[in-house]
Formats: C-alpha cells, sequence, structure tokens
C-alpha cells in the first residue's frame, strides 16, 4: 500500500491486526512505515489481462464518500491523501 494504486498506508493498521503480523515482529510507526526495515507489502493480482494503474486526482465528493464509508473523519482521509487531492484541504 501506498503506491500509486493504493495510496492510502492507514489500512495497513487493520490489515496488521487481521494477519497478526505483530506476533512475528512486525509493527507499523505513525506513518504507517512497517518494521523491521526489510518488511515488505504487497496487492498481488495474477491476469492476464490485468493492468496496474494510478489513481488520479480525489475530489472532496469522493474523499467525504471514502471517508464515510471507512468510518473515519474526512480530515483523516485528506491527511494519507493530500498527494492525490484534487483540491486544497485548508
Amino acid at each position: 500500500m501506498g503506491y500509486p494504486a493504493t495510496p492510502d498506508h492507514s489500512e495497513k493498521r487493520e490489515l496488521f491486526g487481521l494477519l497478526g503480523a505483530g506476533d512475528i515482529g512486525m509493527h507499523l510507526t505513525g506513518s504507517y512505515a512497517m518494521t523491521p526495515a526489510a518488511a515488505v507489502s504487497a496487492l498481488i493480482l495474477a491476469h492476464p489481462e490485468a493492468r496496474y494503474f494510478t489513481v488520479g486526482r480525489i475530489n472532496r465528493d469522493q474523499a467525504a464518500d471514502y471517508a464515510a464509508r471507512r468510518g473515519v473523519p474526512v480530515a483523516e482521509v485528506e491527511r494519507w491523501l493530500r498527494p492525490n487531492l484534487g483540491y486544497d484541504p485548508a
């Protein structure tokens, strides 16, 4: 996560909990970087017609919809997706 197709690192918190990553010594920093430094995460999709994609600029209504679906404040979504926002969240 955190790459052009999956820019929201905060999803790692839930995934780490579901996978029990702490049980094998993996942790997340305050900015959702993984430790130890050699830790890697990925979403792997295999299909002959699969193509890599980039998330385009996110509009205010899309950020609000995403926040509602995740059950988090819009300000939190804006914090983590700031580089992808198509508006100034000021």
